[in-house]
């Protein structure tokens, strides 16, 4: 699945903290703005305690988890759709992604200056939101120029698709989200090639101070109360005590999330939630060579699924041999998931469900 999760922000939030946290890629953090001048790209393992369940019952030689892109682009500010600070250029990033994460300074640093002179992270939402409003603006007001030419000759889509980008016109002239508005399905055609910035899914991460991880400050409450009425989530995580549990080995890690009052580090809860927010799952293989989580999209069928382990499976897809997660784990394994009627054969109507564990056969 090439789907890619953007990290954006104003600058000086801890975006790149929280992305070298992540990433197998490490870039530079300053207390300086605008000291990157590139988007970096870091392919981000996905945390899933389920594949180290699956080796108590299938001995392997190695797992192999699922995988995400995440891309880091450097802050944004005011005027950033002008080309302020270095901003044209990151916006043209953000619209190559699939979905975008927040990150929103909720900390107090007098040896960090926040770029605006003071920390306001519903004024940093309200900023980064303006930015990509405009931005999108301008394409749908480039597309109704373009279709207007088309309608003087009588065609009627046109004209249906300049009904309807009017629409998204006023929406975004009143300082509102592509991604808000109420259109049919069937009209959202008429923007599908414009990749408005704003009708991605968006997820908000609250970089707090160390005492906050737990507990959250007036400015994540503030936060939350400005977007109580939107369908997005909210993570609190702590960059900086998140960029030292990165820096420790596993068993060390484990005292120090324990001290901290946390089960696991935040950056974990941060990456599984964009990779469902990409609409993305993951199903099984085991076996003595491997134990491996395989990436899909939400709704593919067995034969799709297949396709994600090699296209030659995909075309030459005879069914699926299905065990439940769930179910292997509780009997312990193959031949005891077939006594007790867990283990299905499936065929190619069949849509794959998150924790599936398969087994392909195929023919080419």
């Amino acid at each position: 699945m090439a789907l890619k999760c953007g990290i954006i922000g104003i600058a000086n939030v801890g975006k790149s903290t929280l992305f070298n946290c992540m990433s197998n890629t490490k870039v530079e953090t300053t207390n300086f703005a605008f000291t990157s001048n590139k988007s970096n790209i870091g392919v981000v393992q996905v945390p899933d305690p389920r594949l180290y369940n699956l080796e108590k019952f299938q001995t392997t030689e190695k797992i192999i988890p699922a995988t995400v892109e995440i891309v880091d682009i450097p802050g944004l500010t005011k005027g950033a759709n002008k080309g302020e600070g270095v901003g044209n250029q990151f916006l043209a990033d953000i619209r190559n992604t699939d979905a975008l994460i927040q990150v929103l300074r909720c900390f107090d640093d007098d040896d960090l200056a926040h770029i605006e002179g003071s920390v306001d992270p519903v004024r940093d939402i309200e900023t980064i939101n303006l930015e990509l409003q405009v931005k999108d603006l301008e394409s749908v007001e480039k597309k109704i120029e373009r279709l207007e030419k088309t309608a003087k000759s009588g065609d009627k889509d046109a004209r249906r698709g300049i009904e309807v980008l009017q629409q998204y016109k006023a929406h975004l002239e009143n300082f509102q989200n592509a991604s808000t508005l109420e259109i049919s399905e069937s009209d959202k055609k008429f923007i599908e090639d414009l990749f408005l910035l704003t009708v991605k899914p968006v997820m908000y991460v609250c970089n707090v101070d160390d005492g906050s991880a737990i507990s959250e400050n007036q400015y994540v409450s503030a936060i939350k109360e400005y977007l109580k009425d939107e369908n997005t989530e909210v993570l609190v995580i702590a960059g900086k005590l998140e960029s030292e549990i990165a820096e420790l080995d596993a068993d060390d890690r484990v005292e120090f999330l324990s001290d901290a009052g946390l089960d696991e580090p935040g950056v974990n809860k941060l990456i599984r939630s964009a990779y469902a927010m990409l609409d993305l799952m993951s199903f099984f293989t085991v076996g003595p060579k491997e134990i491996r989580a395989w990436t899909i999209k939400r709704g593919m069928t067995a034969p799709q699924a297949a396709g994600a382990i090699h296209s030659d499976l995909e075309r030459g897809f005879i069914r699926a041999e299905v065990m439940k997660y769930e179910d292997f784990v509780k009997l312990g394994s193959e031949n005891a998931c077939k006594e007790a009627g867990k283990f299905h054969i499936e065929g190619k109507n069949y849509v794959v469900q998150d924790g599936d564990i398969l087994h392909i056969r195929f023919n080419v």
